[in-house]
């Protein structure tokens, strides 16, 4: 079994070129859940991220076979780069361009359990959920690009700024920008 204190990304795609493929699986276990929260908060439909999710590592495995990934220790932003890549790819097929909320409010929120609460309670926060959804939806590209890679992808401003060509301080700077844009939007307050 593999430590994740101890493994590097670097280390285990070093094992895995070498033939122990139980290296790779240790790498997408570790990071799964980050690119498929990263997928779906794009498409809004769970099928599809699970298709668009099981592309991306499809891609990983070959361009790691291939030796076509350098060891930069940039692994999760390749990664996220490669699933938002096949995420645009999915919007052009579709003709049309992706938005945060999804139509069922369904993903992140569904593993929120209301069973200790009256109805009431879960209605209120269901439409809580949806408008902090809806609000995220009306935030600049570049805005939301960050709102979503640090809160449901769960992913540094190091990471993000990587992945998104600019440096650090730029991701935090549009971080700020989205909240003080979401705090105008819960005060009802001209946005942007």
């Amino acid at each position: 079994m593999y430590n994740n204190n101890v493994q590097t990304d670097n280390e285990l795609i070093q094992r895995y070129v070498n033939g122990d493929e139980n290296a790779l699986a240790f790498l997408l276990e570790k990071h799964k859940r980050k690119v498929f929260a990263f997928i779906n908060m794009r498409v809004k439909n769970k099928t599809v991220s699970e298709d668009i999710f099981q592309d991306t590592f499809c891609k990983v495995i070959d361009s790691l076979r291939k030796g076509k990934y350098n060891d930069e220790g940039k692994f999760l932003p390749w990664i996220m780069m490669i699933a938002h890549n096949l995420c645009m790819d999915h919007f052009r097929k579709q003709k049309r361009q992706p938005n945060v909320v999804n139509v069922d409010g369904s993903f992140l929120f569904d593993n929120i359990s209301f069973s200790n609460e009256i109805k009431e309670d879960a209605i209120i926060k269901q439409q809580t959920i949806l408008r902090v959804k809806d609000m995220i939806n009306l935030l600049p590209d570049d805005q939301k690009e960050v709102v979503i890679l640090r809160h449901y992808a769960e992913m540094s401003f190091k990471e993000i700024a990587e992945m998104t060509g600019t440096n650090m301080n730029t991701a935090l700077g549009r971080m700020r920008y989205a909240l003080l844009n979401l705090r105008k939007m819960m005060n009802n307050k001209v946005v942007v």
